[in-house]
């Protein structure tokens, strides 16, 4: 058995969280789509959508995806392409992708009941069962996300690596969960951390924690230094004739499955783009004026230089003719030509290539 930091103190300031949270909850919530009901299959896409995304970015985005897709089994049969046309905006496509593998699993056995179950499925962690099984099946069991990690800090006045915290907050809310509406409290916890408990400038006089809490301020928790994003220069090559433009699914990568520009992984002058083409035996036309573009990721920045490049015959190149003699090991592959309109309405763009399509006036 794990060890727990806390004491009776502790114990005892945690058994007075739900009646605290619980009518403070009732009374602030925010209507959200996924609050509607509890259906496990909601509410897992609901927390699959709520990593790393914020909450006015995935309402817009759940609400559209259950309109396409309303059952598990319809999750599980959607063409890949289609589901990260869906997944479009949400970013950090894997978590689309072992969304469905998990969704094949339940579509044939069943929904699991239990955190400890649904820790088993693809792209599924402590958090996210915690969240499914207290929100969906009414257990106690824990959710210890960041919020809940900065609310729980400042409450005790625990300086602790985060790490270190998340393991201490679980055991401890595992012990003290409230015995009914433990969905509530779970979300309780959550929407303080969103609403209230901010990282910067808490809005401590309105929680209805203040008279606990021992800190009262955003010093806590202890933030680590986040190490410098890699840089990658990229030169985007936006391959178009009068109807068609050129766009290559992605085989590998963080952007894996969606479709994007033909890419080479340096920075191109204008001349050395020409040459670059001419040497592939492209038949130019003309090349147009460079745009530039800095796209974060979490662990990354691409900088990005685009030339628009209409070609003669586009449809008659083959895949071969687009691939970079110097890296043949492209990250690019299933050569696509479709209109401007097509590629907005059925293709998965992600935003690190939509700003480029722009650059492309319909003709």
């Amino acid at each position: 058995m794990k060890e727990n930091h806390f004491g009776k103190t502790e114990y005892d300031t945690a058994r007075e969280l739900p009646d605290l949270l619980l009518p403070w909850y009732d009374a602030n919530k925010r209507i959200l789509p996924w609050r509607v009901n509890t259906d496990p299959y909601r509410v897992w896409i609901s927390e699959i959508m709520l990593q790393q995304t914020r909450v006015e970015a995935a309402k817009e985005h759940y609400v559209r995806f259950l309109r396409e897709l309303p059952t598990v089994r319809d999750l599980a049969d959607c063409p890949e392409d289609r589901l990260l046309k869906l997944w479009e905006g949400l970013g950090y496509y894997s978590r689309a992708r072992n969304l469905q593998k998990a969704a094949r699993l339940v579509a044939e056995n069943g929904f699991p009941s239990t955190a400890q179950e649904w820790r088993k499925l693809p792209g599924i962690g402590d958090y996210t069962a915690g969240a499914i099984a207290s929100i969906a099946f009414g257990q106690p069991e824990p959710a210890v996300d960041g919020n809940v990690i900065r609310v729980l800090s400042r409450l005790f006045g625990d300086g602790r690596p985060q790490d270190i915290l998340k393991r201490d907050f679980a055991l401890l809310l595992k012990e003290t969960y409230p015995r009914t509406r433990c969905g509530d409290f779970t979300q309780s916890l959550m929407e303080l951390g969103a609403t209230v408990c901010l990282p910067l400038s808490p809005l401590c006089l309105t929680c209805p924690l203040f008279s606990l809490c021992k800190t009262k301020s955003d010093k806590l928790p202890l933030r680590k230094e986040k190490a410098p994003r890699r840089i990658y220069e990229r030169t985007l090559l936006l391959f178009h004739d009068k109807n068609q433009i050129a766009v290559c699914k992605r085989r590998e990568g963080v952007l894996k499955g969606t479709y994007g520009f033909f890419s080479i992984e340096s920075k191109l002058s204008h001349e050395e783009t020409e040459k670059f083409l001419r040497e592939c035996g492209f038949k130019i036309f003309q090349i147009g004026k460079a745009a530039t573009h800095k796209h974060v990721f979490s662990h990354l920045e691409w900088h990005m230089t685009a030339y628009p490049v209409f070609c003669e015959d586009l449809t008659e190149k083959t895949a071969k003719d687009f691939s970079d003699p110097a890296a043949p090991h492209t990250p690019f592959s299933d050569l696509v030509f479709a209109s401007k309109q097509d590629i907005e309405k059925n293709y998965s763009l992600p935003s690190a290539f939509r700003w480029a399509l722009s650059l492309l006036t319909d003709e």
